[in-house]
């Protein structure tokens, strides 16, 4: 163990079911580094906003911090600079600070979809695809990025707040062109002629039950990828893969981003088949832990 010490954690809401604590300590042993990934969550810490608990990391000397929902946009106007990908997406999932206190935002939400996506489903299932989103939020704009560097040829997006869909297909389009992104006004009917369908929104997880997706139009010929790892499988995956389709669930998002976190705050790169086994650990671990309390 060398003699470096790193602070750094989660802002979010209703994150207590994380598995990034486990990621980083393991991925800090292998490293040698005594570091310690620190849980803020605001349903759990009354009166405190993400101002208060950016400015707190700071103060405490944190390398850096984790972003999460319902954050990953509101976090933008108070950093000091963005990175071009993060500024891009509209959305961090990671602030960096400097010694000085300078704060860095970026998004390794869009290269974690990216990389898990190639490593379960395959690049050849999004190249010319047409693909049903659901959801336009933080981690939906960084999916919606992720899917167009896949290779997409049509982003269909539907949200509950139409103009944030809207937002969203104004700056894929801005990028990428008129052709390549919409918003749908038939939900089911885009489904049932898409070749794969994503839920980017945070409605399937612990605390938020239920599927935004209808389970009507999905069949055996889709794809289903889930950004939602608390729980592994979601009803929405759940009900995609009862009609035979191929499932890509967030544990592959959670890894890969962990992975460019870990690399940003310490400089290491972390080994990813290392990250993948102690994030299946950690998960029996959770998950045997909520099946005892039932």
């Amino acid at each position: 163990m060398s003699d470096r010490r790193l602070l750094v954690g989660l802002i979010g809401a209703n994150i207590m079911g994380s598995l990034s604590p486990a990621l980083f300590a393991d991925a800090f042993a292998a490293a040698g580094i005594s570091g310690f990934y620190h849980l803020m969550d605001v349903d759990r810490l009354p009166g405190r906003d993400l101002k208060h608990l950016l400015a707190a990391v700071k103060t405490a000397g944190f390398a850096g911090t984790n972003i999460t929902y319902p954050f990953k946009q509101a976090v933008i106007p108070l950093l000091d600079t963005t990175d071009p990908q993060a500024a891009q997406v509209g959305a961090v999932n990671t602030v960096a600070i400097a010694p000085d206190g300078r704060t860095t935002g970026y998004n390794f939400d869009r290269p974690g979809f990216r990389r898990s996506f190639e490593e379960s489903l395959g690049r050849d299932s999004a190249r010319g695809a047409t693909v049903v989103q659901i959801g336009a939020g933080g981690a939906g704009s960084a999916v919606a990025f992720a899917l167009m560097d896949l290779g997409v040829t049509l982003l269909i997006l539907h949200d509950i707040d139409v103009a944030r869909a809207k937002a969203l297909q104004a700056e894929v389009v801005r990028h990428y062109g008129a052709s390549r992104c919409r918003v749908t006004g038939d939900l089911e009917g885009d489904i049932a002629a898409a070749d794969g369908v994503v839920n980017a929104t945070q409605v399937g997880m612990r605390g938020f039950p239920g599927n935004p997706v209808p389970v009507a139009p999905l069949k055996s010929t889709h794809w289903a990828a889930d950004v939602i790892y608390t729980p592994i499988q979601t009803a929405f995956l759940d009900a995609a893969a009862a009609k035979g389709a191929r499932v890509l669930n967030g544990g592959g998002l959670c890894v890969h981003q962990a992975v460019e976190a870990f690399r940003m705050f310490t400089g290491v790169e972390a080994d990813v088949a290392r990250m993948h086994r102690a994030f299946a650990t950690a998960l029996a671990v959770r998950d045997k832990a909520a099946a005892e309390k039932v």
